[in-house]
């Protein structure tokens, strides 16, 4: 197996937030929309209600669902000062890194010199 595959198995196997499938927009609006609506005929209102309360437990599957897919994504068990100083360290290696590079180019070049 060569550094190509091992890169792309990584690739793969991580989980990442555009891998999240959770659509809870169109569903939130849509209890918004039922909420606002005041029907004057009583059993329009009692029909209206149900209506509601379903939609609200399918919004409370979708969001245990996005609970569940949440917990895959790496780096989520850290809490944010954790992520700051990770991210603070990352940037320090960033500039050292960048500095011995930078100074490996203004090296002197030795040329051999033929005989």
């Amino acid at each position: 197996m060569d550094i190509v595959q091992i890169l792309d198995t990584q690739r793969t196997s991580l989980f990442t937030v555009d891998d999240l499938e959770v659509e809870i927009l169109p569903l939130i609006y849509e209890i918004i929309r039922s909420v606002e609506k005041d029907p004057y005929d009583s059993n329009q209102k009692v029909k209206e209600s149900q209506d509601t309360s379903y939609k609200i437990v399918d919004l409370q599957k979708k969001l245990d669902s996005a609970r569940g897919q949440v917990k895959k994504l790496q780096g989520v068990e850290y809490s944010k000062e954790d992520q700051l100083q990770n991210l603070e360290n990352l940037r320090n290696q960033l500039k050292l890194k960048r500095e011995l590079l930078l100074k490996y180019r203004n090296m002197c070049s030795f040329d051999m010199f033929k005989i």
